[in-house]
């Protein structure tokens, strides 16, 4: 719980204010979840601080967000295959929390962490949370905005695809939800993506991704 929080700060996620008038903010709770390893052994123990109860038309407006088809996953697996990439996954910790939202959005301080000082106050947020119906298409959006800025072309057809041409050299890129896999020809401009994305955002990288003919 205190390492959810301490995202929290550390994205700017939220602002302590004073209840608005006329707005009933919305409520958060606690959920647990145990991470398992390969093998069924738990390795970690997550905690996340979703938003419930959000209100359509005063909370948040569009939702959606584009998500990669298996049959997308497959062409690029059969692509990197012919043309001997290398592909790596890598993925977002705290990914929602990264999206900055539009709608002007309040919940209720989480259970068990209120300010002794500003008990009556509540959060404004900057960034979603997990939960809200936004959070996803918002976490798009800045991710997308990012790969634009860095040079990538997004696909016409598959709104989940980003290619790179730099110096005869391609980088593909094809995300899902915070999951990334990405490759190229050129083992340098990969590994600068990599580095690129670990400043931009909180990464976990995966190493390389192994496929078989029959996935």
């Amino acid at each position: 719980m205190h390492e959810e929080l301490e995202n929290f700060e550390r994205n700017h996620v939220r602002d302590i204010v004073e209840p608005p008038p006329n707005r009933r903010p919305i409520g958060t709770k606690w959920v647990f979840k145990n991470k398992r390893g390969e093998d069924g052994i738990v390795v970690r123990n997550k905690a996340r601080l979703p938003g419930v109860s959000s209100k359509e038309g005063i909370d948040y407006e569009e939702t959606f967000a584009p998500v990669a088809r298996l049959e997308a996953i497959r062409i690029l697996l059969a692509f990197a295959a012919s043309k001997g990439f290398k592909l790596q996954q890598m993925d977002v910790k705290s990914a929602f929390p990264n999206g900055f939202i539009e709608e002007e959005v309040y919940v209720r301080q989480p259970p068990g962490f209120e300010s002794a000082r500003f008990s009556d106050r509540v959060y404004k947020l900057r960034k979603a949370l997990y939960g809200l119906k936004q959070a996803p298409r918002a976490w798009y959006a800045r991710l997308k905005g990012f790969l634009l800025k860095s040079g990538f072309v997004m696909g016409s057809v598959d709104k989940t695809l980003f290619l790179l041409s730099r110096g005869g050299d391609t980088l593909i890129v094809q995300i899902y939800v915070d999951d990334i896999i990405f490759g190229g020809s050129s083992h340098a401009l990969v590994s600068s993506f990599a580095k690129q994305m670990s400043r931009e955002f909180e990464m976990s990288l995966m190493g390389e991704l192994q496929f078989f003919l029959g996935l």
